[in-house]
C-alpha cells in the first residue's frame, strides 16, 4: 500500500509545477543514481506532455541545460544519461523544424567539440544514444497527425546528416565494440523512419561486415532485418538487387553454424535471408534477368527450413521460414497467366522439394529420444506439425492433384519394399501430408484414395502416434466414403478396433463421429455393430469424458438413419444399463461421487439427444440438413427421443426432487431437454405440457438460471402455437412471478438468475408479446426489476437487461399495458442510461445504452423529448465535469439521431468521455476508434 501511495505522489510530483525547479536539483552529482533517474523522466515527462506550459524564450536554454547534463551523466549512469538524451529528443521534436531547423548537426557538432573534461568515447557513446532514442522517441510521442507528418519530413532530411557518422565509425579499424554495437542500434532505429534504403545502401552493406564479429552478430542482425523490412524499401529495387549476393555470402557462415551447433547464428542469418525473400519476392521475381540471384535465394531459405535436427530441441530456425513459401506461392500466383507458367517451370519442382522437406521435419524423434522430451517441447512440436499441415494445405493450391500422386506414390514405395523395412516415422509423416490435404480440400476427384485406403490396410499399426494419423486420416476421408460406401467395410473394423485403446481415444471416437455424420445413411447395414462396440468401450469407462460425450454424439447420427423400430430397439439396449444405474443412483443419498455420475449419465443422454435428429427438417437458416437423396420416409407417430423421455421423466424427476438444490444437476437436467427441443423442435411438443409443470415447480422449489434458459427456449418455439400457449403462457407467469419475489428479497446475489430473466422477457416480447397482456402479469414490476439490473456491475446482465429494454419499448404501440408502464416510468428509465452514461456503467458498455436511447428515441420521441430537459437540468447529472452547453449540445444530438444507430453510438461514446474527463486524451483515442 505505501508503494503504490509512494508512486501515486511521484506521479503527480512530475507533473507539478514545482517539477521544474525540483528536477535540476535531483539531477546533482551527489544524488543516488535512482534519486536522478527520477530527475530526468521529471523533465521528460514535462517537455513529452507539458510542451505548451514552457515559455519561447526558455527554448534555448533549457536545450542549453540538457545538453550540459547529458555531457555530465556521459560517464554517469547509463540508465540516467539514456533519460535525459530522451528528454533532449522530446525538446527536439517538438521545435523542428521550425525554431531548432539543424536539430541533428548541432548535437552532433557539440558532442564532437572537445572539453569538459569527458573523454572522446565516452562522448561519442552519448551521441549515439541522443541519436538513437531520437526516431524512438517520435514513434510514440502524442502530436497530431499533420505535426507527425512535417516532424517525419524534417528527420528524414537530417538522415543525411546522420549516415555518413554512422559509417565512418562503423568502417574505422580502431572503432571500440561498444561504439559498434551502439551504431548498428542507432541504424536500427532510423530505418523505422522509412529512410530510403538507397541512401542507407553502403550502410547496410557494412553490417554485413560486422557479422562474423560475435559481439556485434545479433545487433547486426537486427539492423539488416529492420533496413529490409521496411515496406519503402520494396522501391530500391537496384539496391535489394545488390543485396542478394550480400545475403547469398553468408550461407558458408550458415553451414558452418549447423554443423557446430550454434543456433543462435543460424537463427540469425535464417531471419536475414526469409526479411529479404519474404519482403521482397515479387519485387526480385521480376527481375527476370536475375532469376538465377533471387532462385539461389529461396534454395538458402530451403536449407533452412530443412535444418538438421528436431524442432523445437535441436533447432528452432525453420519454423521462421513457413510464412516466406505462402508469400512466393502467392506472388507467383498473381502473375499473368502467361508469366505464371514461366515461372511455375522453375518453382513446381521447388515446391515438390519443399513438401518432402516439410514432412521430413515434420517425421517424430525415435521413440526414446522423444519420451525424453518434456512435455512443453513436445505441445512445440505439436504445434510446428499443424503449421507444417497449413503449409501443406496451402501448397496444394499451387501443385493440386500430382501432390496427392505424387505423396500416394512414396507411400506405397514404402509401404510394398519388402528389402528394407522403412521407419514408422516414415510411414506417418506421408500420411500426415494426405490427412493436412484431405482435411479441407475435397479430395473426391482423386483417383488415388481408394488406393491409399488398401493401403492404410497394410500398414503394420505398432505405435500410438502411427494409429493416431491413420485415425484421423480416415477421418479426413470421412466425405470421401460417403460417395464411395463400398469402402466403409474396409475401414470400420480399424475404427472400431482402436475404439478400444485409450490411447486412441481423441482419434477414433472423432473419426468415427466423422463417419456417423458423413455417412450415416450408407451405415445401417453395420449400426448394429457400431452400437454393440460403443456401448461395450462405453461400460469399460476407458474414454474420458469429452470422449464419451462425442461418442454419443456419433450414435445420434447413426441412429438418426435407421427406421423407428430400430432406433428405439437400439435406444433400449444403449442406454438401459444407464437408466438402471441412475435408478439406483437415485435412491442414494446425495454425496459428491454420485453427482459425478449423475451428471455424467445426464450428459451422455443430452449428447445422443443432441444429433439424434429423424425430422430432416430445415434449419433456422434455411437449409435443409438432410442430402437430397438417400433420405429415409418420415415415421408417423411420436419421435423416439420423445418415447425415450416420456418412458424417463418420471426418474428424472425423482432425480431432481433430491438434487433440486444443486445447480449443476438441474443444469445437466434441463441440458437434456434444451438439446431435445433445439433438435425437435416441434417434435418435441407431446412433451411441452409436463416439461411445463416440471419447470414451474422445479423453479418455484428453488430458482436456477438454467430452468430460466429451457423456459425462453420454450417460448421461442412453441408460444406462436395455439395448442401450447396455455401452458407456455401458464409457466411464464409462474417464473416471471417467483423471479419478482426475488427481486425483492434483493437480486444481487443471483445475477445468473437475474440476466437469464431478462433474457426470457426479451423473447417473450420478441416471439410472443400477447403474454405482456395478461393480467396475471404485472408488467410494471418487470420494468423496475429491469431497472435495478441495469445498475448491476456484471456486463453480461446489463447487455441482457439493455436487450429486453430495446424490446420493449418498440411494443408501447401494440401492447397497452406496455405503454401505460413506459409513460408513467419511463422517465425512470431514462435517468438510469443517463447515469450510466455519465460514468455509472463500464464504458464497454455504451453501445448497448445507446440502442435504449435510439429505441426511445424512436417509439417515445414526444416523452423523451420533455423526459431528457427535465432529466439533464438537474446540477452535476449525470456528471459534475459537463458543462449546462455539453448537455444540450448531447440533447440535440441525440433528438435528431431517428435512423442511424451507428451514429447513436457515436454520440453517446463521446459524451461518456466527456462525462469521465477522459475526453482528448489517449484512452479517448483507443476507446472511439
Amino acid at each position: 500500500l505505501n508503494k503504490n501511495l509512494a508512486q501515486k505522489w511521484l506521479m503527480q510530483a512530475q507533473v507539478s509545477p514545482q517539477a521544474w525547479q525540483f528536477c535540476w536539483a535531483l539531477l546533482s552529482p551527489d544524488k543516488v543514481p535512482e534519486i536522478q533517474y527520477f530527475g530526468a523522466s521529471a523533465l521528460h515527462t514535462k517537455i513529452s506532455r507539458y510542451w505548451s506550459d514552457i515559455p519561447s524564450d526558455q527554448y534555448e536554454t533549457l536545450k542549453t541545460q540538457l545538453f550540459s547534463q547529458i555531457a555530465c551523466f556521459s560517464s554517469g549512469s547509463k540508465m540516467v544519461l539514456t533519460r535525459l538524451c530522451v528528454a533532449l529528443a522530446s525538446l527536439a521534436l517538438n521545435t523542428m523544424p521550425e525554431v531548432w531547423p539543424g536539430a541533428v548537426p548541432e548535437m552532433v557538432r557539440v558532442f564532437q567539440e572537445e572539453g569538459g573534461g569527458v573523454d572522446g568515447r565516452a562522448r561519442c557513446l552519448a551521441l549515439l544514444e541522443l541519436l538513437t532514442v531520437l526516431p524512438e522517441e517520435f514513434q510514440t510521442s502524442r502530436m497530431p497527425q499533420y505535426r507527425k507528418g512535417q516532424v517525419r519530413g524534417a528527420l528524414g532530411r537530417e538522415w543525411g546528416s546522420v549516415c555518413p557518422l554512422l559509417q565512418q565509425l562503423l568502417r574505422q579499424g580502431d572503432s571500440p565494440g561498444a561504439v559498434k554495437a551502439r551504431v548498428l542500434r542507432c541504424l536500427s532505429s532510423w530505418v523505422l523512419l522509412d529512410v530510403p534504403l538507397s541512401e542507407s545502401e553502403g550502410l547496410v552493406e557494412d553490417c554485413f561486415t560486422a557479422l562474423p564479429d560475435p559481439e556485434l552478430f545479433d545487433t547486426a542482425v537486427e539492423a539488416i532485418v529492420n533496413a529490409i523490412s521496411q515496406p519503402d524499401s520494396q522501391r530500391y529495387v537496384n539496391t535489394l538487387l545488390k543485396l542478394v549476393p550480400q545475403v547469398l555470402s553468408l550461407q558458408e557462415q550458415l553451414r558452418e553454424a549447423v554443423q557446430n551447433g550454434d543456433m543462435e547464428t543460424s537463427h540469425g542469418i535464417c531471419r536475414i535471408a526469409v526479411a529479404l525473400g519474404e519482403n521482397h519476392s515479387r519485387a526480385l521475381l521480376e527481375q527476370v534477368a536475375h532469376w538465377q540471384g533471387f532462385l539461389a535465394l529461396v534454395n538458402m531459405i530451403m536449407f533452412c527450413t530443412g535444418i538438421p535436427g528436431h524442432y523445437p530441441v535441436n533447432e528452432t530456425t525453420s519454423s521462421l521460414t513457413l510464412t516466406f513459401w505462402y508469400t512466393l506461392q502467392d506472388d507467383i500466383m498473381s502473375f499473368d497467366c502467361e508469366r505464371q507458367a514461366v515461372y511455375l517451370q522453375v518453382y513446381r519442382p521447388v515446391y515438390f522439394q519443399l513438401v518432402d522437406v516439410l514432412l521430413h521435419k515434420a517425421q517424430f524423434p525415435s521413440d526414446q529420444e522423444y519420451a525424453s522430451w518434456s512435455s512443453d517441447e513436445k505441445e512445440q512440436f505439436r504445434i510446428y506439425r499443424v503449421d507444417i499441415s497449413d503449409t501443406l494445405m496451402y501448397v496444394y493450391e499451387m501443385l493440386g492433384a500430382e501432390l496427392l500422386s505424387n505423396l500416394y506414390e512414396k507411400l506405397g514405395r514404402i509401404l510394398t519394399n519388402t528389402e528394407q523395412a522403412s521407419s514408422w516415422q516414415h510411414t506417418e509423416a506421408l500420411l500426415y501430408g494426405f490427412q493436412s490435404i484431405a482435411e479441407t480440400i475435397d479430395v473426391n476427384y482423386s483417383d488415388v484414395i481408394p488406393g491409399l485406403i488398401g493401403l492404410l490396410l497394410r500398414i503394420n499399426i505398432n505405435n500410438v502416434q502411427l494409429a493416431d494419423t491413420v485415425m484421423f486420416t480416415i477421418g479426413a476421408l470421412a466425405e470421401w466414403l460417403a460417395d464411395h460406401p463400398v469402402m466403409l467395410s474396409s475401414v470400420l473394423p480399424l475404427v472400431l478396433q482402436a475404439l478400444g485403446n485409450p490411447d486412441l481415444s481423441i482419434s477414433s471416437v472423432s473419426t468415427l463421429k466423422k463417419i456417423c455424420r458423413e455417412c450415416k445413411y450408407d451405415l445401417p447395414p453395420y449400426a448394429s455393430n457400431i452400437v454393440a462396440v460403443s456401448r461395450e468401450v462405453l461400460s469399460k469407462q476407458i474414454h474420458k469424458t469429452s470422449q464419451c460425450m462425442w461418442l454419443m454424439q456419433a450414435l445420434g447420427f447413426l441412429l438418426s438413419a435407421l427406421h423407428v423400430e430400430e432406433i428405439l430397439r437400439n435406444l433400449h439396449s444403449l442406454i438401459t444399463p444407464y437408466i438402471q444405474q441412475l435408478e439406483k443412483l437415485a435412491d442414494e443419498t446425495p454425496n459428491p461421487s454420485n453427482k459425478l455420475a449423475i451428471i455424467h449419465i445426464l450428459g451422455l443422454l443430452s449428447n445422443l439427444f443432441t444429433t439424434l435428429d429423424i425430422s430432416k427438417q430445415e434449419d433456422e437458416s434455411g437449409e435443409s440438413t438432410a442430402p437430397p437423396v438417400k433420405t429415409a420416409p418420415l415415421p408417423p407417430g411420436p419421435n423416439p427421443v420423445v418415447v425415450v423421455l416420456q418412458q424417463v421423466f418420471a426418474l428424472i424427476q425423482t432425480v431432481l426432487s433430491k438434487w433440486l438444490n444443486d445447480s449443476q444437476v438441474v443444469e445437466a437436467v434441463c441440458a437434456i431437454f434444451e438439446k431435445s427441443v433445439k433438435t425437435l423442435l416441434h417434435d418435441f411438443a407431446p412433451m411441452v405440457s409436463q416439461l411445463s409443470e416440471m419447470l414451474g415447480q422445479m423453479y418455484s422449489t428453488i430458482p436456477q438460471a438454467s430452468a430460466l434458459d429451457l423456459t425462453r427456449q420454450m417460448v421461442h418455439i412453441f408460444a406462436r402455437e395455439t395448442d401450447h400457449f396455455p401452458p407456455i403462457k401458464a409457466l411464464f407467469e409462474l417464473v416471471t412471478s417467483v423471479t419478482l419475489s426475488i427481486f425483492q428479497q434483493g437480486p444481487r446475489d443471483h445475477p445468473d438468475i437475474v440476466d437469464s430473466f431478462m433474457q426470457l422477457q426479451a423473447q417473450a416480447l420478441k416471439r410472443k408479446p400477447d403474454l405482456f397482456l395478461s393480467e396475471s402479469l404485472d408488467v410494471k414490476a418487470v420494468f423496475h426489476c429491469g431497472l435495478l439490473s441495469l445498475k448491476f456491475p456484471e456486463a453480461p446482465t446489463v447487455k441482457s437487461t439493455c436487450l429486453f429494454f430495446t424490446e420493449l419499448l418498440p411494443r408501447c404501440s401494440d401492447v397497452p399495458p406496455v405503454a401505460r408502464v413506459v409513460q408513467e416510468n419511463g422517465k425512470l428509465l431514462l435517468q438510469a442510461v443517463l447515469e450510466a452514461i455519465g460514468g455509472g456503467s463500464s464504458r464497454s458498455l455504451m453501445e448497448q445504452f445507446a440502442e435504449v436511447l435510439f429505441s426511445l428515441n424512436k417509439h417515445c420521441f414526444p416523452l423523451l423529448t420533455v423526459w431528457l430537459k427535465e432529466a439533464l437540468q438537474a446540477q452535476g447529472f449525470p456528471s459534475t465535469r459537463v458543462t449546462t452547453e455539453q448537455k444540450d449540445t448531447f440533447t440535440q444530438q441525440i433528438l435528431r439521431e431517428r435512423v442511424n444507430k451507428r451514429r447513436m453510438k457515436d454520440i453517446v461514446k463521446e459524451f461518456t468521455l466527456v462525462c469521465r474527463g477522459l475526453h482528448g486524451t489517449e484512452y479517448a483515442a483507443e476507446y472511439c476508434l
